[in-house]
């Protein structure tokens, strides 16, 4: 199976299904003698874990992470830094019912289709649980960026049809943890919540959208032509499950809008030159111009729902689905970390690269 490594000088390869004994990774390229702080990686770890509230999984899960290799004294020493979280609450029996079954709108016909054969207990590598390694190594590209003083913060905009007005400011959105749904707005934190409990009694999902912050970023991350930050950002963010939309800075809203209200103008501050507004939401041509970037990205509603579904199995009959285990309402919440850790893994790449783009930096 190909495609498990992201990055290209921070690299993260991961492995490990939903229920089998472990889910890990190796990170490579995290310069040598970072200071690393493992509360704080456990405690992303522990952000996006089930069993945080009443709508998502029950699933018991301490994500306790253990590092194998790669850090020295709590510093980094250079070398591949391998990890493991190892699985303890998997409720197998919970999914023989679909061992044949193709659930509609999951991964398991494709995959299928594609290998012949799969590991049918909650969902196997295509299980949204393979993104804990994602989490764990966004937390060392955090450590990296915050000497950088480089920020990142996610925030959720949207549950189903209840979404807050505008972008909070940073003081907000840096709130967000106090929230119940990692949302910065109260009035709409409560409506959302309404949403989540009525949708729940139905036995049906909501899907989402959350959306992102990056600020004290600098000029020049990116690259012109099939390396743009923005479409790195791009496919970091659609690689996450349920992920169906993309959109950075003006979005797709610029398409109602004339160059003439969408160019972001020059002003000049000393020497700088910065932009009055960021339509292109800090990056330009491929290649970040200094201002803070945002963007969202749109979740689906989760495919497994507590109704009967007629389908169909792997031998062509036709069946009909119940819903059974411990799933989420809406995975909007507990993704807000996995967003916020691809993203850092992306700029935390891009910066590495940038720093031996020219001579100058040699």
């Amino acid at each position: 199976m190909a495609g498990n490594t992201f990055g290209k000088i921070i690299k993260l390869t991961s492995f490990g299904e939903s229920h089998g004994r472990a889910i890990g990774g190796v990170i490579e390229g995290i310069p040598a003698g970072l200071k690393i702080d493992l509360d704080f990686i456990q405690n992303e770890l522990n952000r996006r874990r089930p069993g945080q509230s009443k709508w998502v999984s029950p699933r018991q899960e301490e994500d306790r992470f253990e590092i194998l290799s790669g850090v020295f004294m709590d510093r980094t020493l250079g070398t591949p830094i391998g990890f493991v979280i190892w699985n303890k609450d998997q409720h197998s029996a919970d999914y023989n019912h679909i061992e044949k079954a193709y659930r509609p709108s999951h991964a398991d016909y494709t995959y299928d289709q594609k290998y012949g054969f799969r590991d049918h207990r909650g969902g196997g590598r295509s299980s949204a649980r393979e993104t804990i390694a994602r989490v764990a190594a966004g937390a060392f590209a955090k450590i990296l960026l915050k000497e950088l003083d480089i920020e990142i913060r996610a925030f959720v905009y949207q549950i189903g049809t209840v979404s807050i007005e505008k972008v909070p400011d940073m003081e907000a959105i840096r709130n967000t943890e106090n929230s119940p749904l990692r949302c910065p707005d109260e009035k709409k934190t409560e409506e959302m919540i309404r949403l989540i409990e009525t949708t729940a009694k139905e036995g049906d999902t909501l899907g989402g959208k959350i959306s992102c912050v990056i600020t004290g970023m600098p000029v020049g991350l990116g690259e012109p032509v099939f390396d743009k930050l923005n479409a790195d950002l791009g496919k970091a963010m659609l690689s996450i499950n349920a992920v169906k939309g993309f959109e950075i800075g003006s979005g797709f809203s610029a398409v109602s809008m004339k160059g003439s209200k969408h160019n972001d103008l020059f002003e000049k501050e000393g020497e700088t030159l910065h932009t009055v507004t960021n339509n292109s939401g800090g990056i330009q041509g491929g290649i970040s111009n200094g201002s803070d970037i945002y963007f969202n990205v749109g979740f689906k509603p989760i495919a497994t729902i507590m109704k009967t579904q007629k389908s169909f199995d792997s031998d062509g009959n036709e069946i009909v689905l119940e819903g059974k285990g411990r799933h989420d309402v809406t995975v909007v919440p507990r993704a807000v970390p996995i967003v916020e850790a691809m993203a850092a893994l992306v700029i935390a790449d891009h910066y590495l690269r940038n720093k031996v783009a020219t001579m100058e930096n040699l």
